[in-house]
């Protein structure tokens, strides 16, 4: 056995523990870059939804609910009156830690900086002449000097001198946490990315010690009575979460009754009488999951019923990242759950022009890159057109008019259209290694025999200007991206001869007649735009043609079906093509579209449960067979990555919804980007904001977005789900935690719903 711990080392374990507690709450949130959709109390699904809620109320007040008003604890910096002021100081303080070069002005990392976030802020602290201290200068920098130079000590420190009893360390440490909620996710993005890569990273407790001593501090100003009473008030936070949760209890019941009526509603559209078997279809057209691809799909089957539309995360599970041709640079492009393991190179049709085009690339870039870094920099300021004279002047009007930002494109910068069109995205696999690969994305699928002699894989992305936020637009199991790269990449993977010829030794065989085709949906104007069609056979051009025209229709269809959600009018199917390009591009636009807003189920089922069905844009589509998933493997990547991705989306929207203002990222036309895409700023300073902007779940007269927790719907055995729930903890939480809620669904012409509940069994719905 062990032998006991010390009496000195035992609290500080338990305080150690405390810290991890805190900072297991945080949520990551992603760069402005990659800025996918994260339940932002992602730490709290240990706990059922109610208790999280009343929790995040009473230590942040915040709140998950459209009529809840929590009242939020007080800090000591609340006591003091100097919440704001401690806040914006850590956070400009954040701000230049973390630039990733948008400030070019600002000095070199110095000798503080490298000794971590906490250590650099004491002496950048120190040194500052601006802050206002109630106690005067001279007695702050004492108390400055007597701070414990290790973050870990400074929080045991500010504990004890705070007189926080054992009890209720935990939360009063969360508590310090949310009080600066978007950096703290910023530090939660970079120990999430670590931790995926093996390791970790302390700055996300370094700035619970920034925060703890800013506290700390400032009770030297204040009655020691105060301070002791505040302290010890902490021993009482079970009980105020408790009281907070009885008394939102009946805002969950409202809300439970809005995810009835809606589950209610989708029952019966699925329970309509199934189309028969459909003949053996022209093209099969495999879509992103995108609650937007469902608005399209049955658009498109409405237009051509020959097509047969499929599900499937739009990442196609690949596990990759980007490299663009001529660049060191990389990009996840797969859910942020997930760590990449392979690399799509782009390369360019002509392999000998490879060299000659990544220099002429990287020149470019460069150029660029100095272009914009005398731009921005503080010497130039107003006189910048003035000194550029009419060269720019030019360009900045041209941006100005309707539709000047020029044609969106998602991985072209250094390049021309025509040398972009030149260059495709490919695995260095061998035939076996791809084999391997494509064996496990099609049984995913569930497409191993019955090939059409068309596949379009179809990625999606949006398209807008001067949006910070535009990732958010981008398919969020690409990382934040389009998914352009991964449908190119396992289009030309599929379709190579010694792949397919491997592939056979597998149990797949691809006819020969078979050919698959890469395409990308503009989310915004509702185009298809197709990929490598110089590599179709001959054979196959009245297909691409049909192809062609059918997404073009089905694109009219479903721009006429939006365009009331955007205000604008009914029009010729031209000329409302013509205006979402504008919207696309336009510099000034605040809502091109709106993007996964009103999100509220998932379905994995057979396409034809749902076919024909009016589901709003509200739904992600997932296909699957339980017939042809034997293991429950598929089953089980179902229910623990697009379903959580799907959670994850559902939330952020929720809670950007119904508290904009401490979940959600304010108003778009105030935002100013930090550290070169850390995230933004709402005006000058203030927290990191995280979350959506307002104007991404709200058009100026009502909510867009119905906060509503998302139910998934999944066609398969009951047992087979409760085998995954008994071996995942993360479903298990989610579905007994009331994070969301899962229906079964019993197959046949005739189908039963059950909906499971928490903590086991399962009640007849519908």
């Amino acid at each position: 056995m062990n032998a006991p711990l010390p009496i000195a080392e035992q609290p500080l374990l338990a305080l150690a523990d405390a810290v991890a507690q805190a900072c297991d709450r945080i949520a990551p949130s992603f760069p402005l870059d990659r800025f996918i959709a994260v339940n932002p109390h992602w730490g709290w699904v240990d706990r059922p939804i109610e208790e999280a809620a009343a929790a995040v109320g009473v230590l942040a007040g915040m709140t998950l609910l459209p009529d809840a008003l929590p009242a939020r604890r007080p800090l000591v910096a609340d006591l003091a009156g100097l919440r704001d002021a401690v806040v914006h100081q850590i956070s400009q303080h954040c701000a230049a830690y973390f630039d990733a070069g948008q400030a070019r002005w600002h000095l070199p990392v110095d000798e503080a900086d490298a000794g971590g976030l906490y250590r650099s802020w004491l002496v950048r602290l120190a040194a500052d002449r601006g802050l206002h201290w109630p106690q005067g200068r001279k007695a702050a920098l004492a108390a400055i000097d007597r701070l414990p130079r290790d973050p870990m000590a400074a929080i045991a420190h500010a504990i004890g001198r705070l007189h926080v009893p054992p009890a209720g360390h935990a939360a009063c440490l969360t508590a310090w946490l949310l009080d600066l909620n978007g950096w703290a996710a910023a530090c939660a993005y970079q120990r999430w990315q670590a931790r995926l890569a093996g390791g970790d990273d302390p700055r996300l407790a370094d700035l619970l010690a920034i925060r703890a001593a800013w506290d700390a501090l400032l009770a030297e100003a204040l009655p020691a009575a105060d301070v002791q009473a505040w302290g010890e008030g902490w021993a009482t936070v079970d009980a105020a979460i408790a009281a907070e949760r009885a008394r939102q209890h009946a805002g969950w019941d409202r809300m439970a009754e809005r995810e009835h009526r809606l589950q209610a509603a989708l029952i019966a559209a699925m329970s309509r009488p199934m189309a028969g078997a459909a003949a053996a279809p022209s093209v099969q057209a495999v879509f992103c999951i995108d609650v937007r691809s469902e608005v399209f799909r049955r658009a498109l089957e409405a237009v051509d019923p020959t097509i047969a539309t499929r599900g499937f995360a739009g990442f196609f599970g690949l596990p990759i990242d980007h490299r663009p041709l001529g660049t060191a640079w990389r990009q996840p492009q797969l859910p942020g759950l997930l760590a990449p393991a392979l690399t799509a190179d782009e390369e360019p049709v002509e392999r000998p022009l490879a060299q000659a085009l990544a220099e002429r690339r990287r020149a470019r870039l460069a150029a660029t890159a100095s272009w914009d870094g005398w731009r921005g920099t503080p010497a130039v300021g107003f006189p910048f057109v003035e000194a550029c004279g009419a060269l720019y002047a030019g360009a900045l009007l041209r941006a100005s008019l309707p539709g000047g930002a020029g044609e969106a494109d998602w991985a072209c910068a250094g390049l021309t259209r025509d040398e972009a069109a030149a260059v495709r995205p490919r695995l260095a696999l061998d035939a076996e290694q791809g084999a391997t690969l494509a064996a496990g994305v099609l049984r995913a699928m569930g497409m191993v025999e019955h090939f059409a002699p068309l596949v379009l894989l179809c990625g999606h992305g949006g398209q807008s200007a001067n949006n910070a936020h535009a990732a958010g637009l981008d398919c969020g199991a690409c990382g934040g991206r389009s998914g352009e790269v991964n449908a190119r990449a396992l289009a030309l993977l599929l379709d190579d001869a010694a792949v397919r010829a491997a592939l056979v030794g597998r149990g797949i065989a691809i006819p020969a007649g078979t050919w698959f085709v890469a395409g990308l949906h503009n989310t915004t104007t509702d185009e298809v735009r197709l990929f490598d069609t110089d590599l179709v056979p001959a054979t196959h051009a009245k297909e691409l043609d049909a192809l062609r025209a059918a997404l073009a229709a089905a694109g009219d269809a479903t721009r006429a079906e939006r365009a009331p959600g955007l205000g604008l009018p009914a029009q010729p199917a031209p000329a409302l093509l013509a205006r979402l390009r504008e919207r696309a591009t336009h510099w000034a636009e605040t809502r091109p579209e709106w993007a996964l807003a009103d999100n509220a189920a998932f379905v994995a089922a057979p396409r034809a449960r749902t076919q024909g069905a009016n589901l709003g844009g509200r739904v992600f589509l997932h296909d699957y067979d339980h017939r042809l998933d034997a293991d429950r493997g598929v089953l089980t990547l179902i229910l623990t990555a697009p379903v959580v991705v799907a959670h994850w989306i559902n939330l952020q929207y929720l809670a950007s919804t119904v508290d904009p203002v401490r979940q959600g990222a304010g108003n778009k036309l105030l935002h100013n980007v930090v550290g070169g895409g850390v995230g933004v700023f709402e005006g000058n300073g203030g927290d990191l904001r995280i979350g959506l902007p307002w104007q991404s779940v709200h058009d100026g007269e009502r909510a867009r977005h119905t906060p509503r927790r998302l139910t998934v719907f999944v066609e398969a055995p009951r047992d087979a789900i409760e085998g995954v729930i008994a071996a995942h903890e993360t479903v298990r939480r989610l579905v007994d935690h009331r994070w969301l809620h899962l229906i079964a669904i019993g197959g046949g012409a005739a189908p039963t719903f059950h909906r499971r509940l928490p903590g086991g069994g399962w009640d007849a719905v519908g």
